[in-house]
């Protein structure tokens, strides 16, 4: 009998990323980007770290060179790319943003080649696909959209800087990661810690601490307590169970498999936004499954 959990758990991934981006999306209207990143990193750092104390899974001897790279690539994967990304979600909403994400694969294949790493041409085939799905969506004009071309192209400007951040923070913790024993949760761990050195003091230098609006000194404390719970529910699946079902992806499946099925979070957030109340066109759905397919053929061909 076939043992499908590696695939089960990369579509479980896919689909709290969904989950998670539509209610940071909602959040957007409220929390801003960077606040919202800190507070997610918070979370996901203690949850991070109680389940490394129950596993007794000490940090490894990791020289001083790649810990250095590991928290780079976490300044610049986690701190810019998900501020960025959260950005995005703002102009774009979850569906359009998520599918701008999807763009990380391909930047990352092609990053890779300054670690010696060779593409095929079917991959370079791949690497058109995904951009060719994501182009079709994003440039897509609804008569009903109320988004303006200002938003829209803001959103592709957060859009493009997520995705290239996200993939230069991959590739860093790769080149760490291929060549060291630290585990991939002390990595996600340090990456993150690494983040929120950065984010807190850009938070401080932007003056007093950036509220939940222009309200806030008039907001109640219970009525902040359903903005926690929402943020704590989306780091709680969207980081940490992610992470976790991503790197159990990894370890009970092809590689290829693992990563181009933890990408297909645009496909389930489709019914999502059906669900929602946002009219999705054939071109939307069109375009997904093109993008998805794109990411398949550059990891099994390249």
């Amino acid at each position: 009998m076939t043992d499908f959990r590696g695939e089960l758990a990369a579509l479980s991934a896919a689909f709290l990323w969904a989950v998670s981006s539509v209610i940071y999306s909602r959040l957007g209207q409220q929390v801003s980007p960077l606040r919202l990143n800190l507070l997610k990193g918070a979370i996901a750092i203690i949850l991070l770290l109680l389940t490394l104390l129950l596993r007794g899974e000490f940090l490894p001897a990791i020289a001083p060179s790649s810990l250095s790279i590991l928290m780079l690539s976490g300044v610049v994967g986690i701190g810019i790319g998900d501020t960025a990304f959260f950005a995005a979600l703002n102009c774009l909403g979850a569906r359009r943003a998520l599918l701008m994400e999807t763009l990380a694969p391909p930047i990352t294949a092609i990053g890779a080649l300054f670690l010696q790493e060779q593409l095929s041409i079917g991959a370079w085939c791949g690497i058109l696909l995904t951009m060719l799905g994501v182009t079709a969506v994003v440039t897509e004009r609804l008569p009903s959209s109320n988004l303006s071309p200002v938003h829209l192209t803001r959103g592709i400007s957060f859009g493009l800087l997520a995705a290239l951040a996200m993939a230069a923070g991959g590739v860093l913790s790769r080149a760490v990661l291929t060549t060291t024993t630290i585990s991939p949760l002390w990595a996600t761990l340090l990456r993150l810690i690494a983040a929120m050195l950065v984010l807190l003091p850009l938070a401080w230098l932007r003056g007093k601490p950036e509220a939940i609006n222009q309200n806030y000194s008039q907001i109640k404390i219970f009525h902040l307590l359903p903005i926690f719970r929402a943020i704590f529910i989306a780091a709680f699946a969207g980081t940490y169970l992610g992470i976790w079902l991503q790197q159990t992806a990894i370890k009970f499946t092809a590689v290829g498999i693992a990563l181009t099925l933890t990408n297909t979070s645009p496909l389930f957030v489709l019914p999502l936004a059906i669900y929602l109340g946002e009219k999705v066109s054939f071109r939307a759905i069109a375009g997904a499954v093109i993008t998805i397919s794109g990411i398949a053929v550059l990891f099994f061909l390249r």
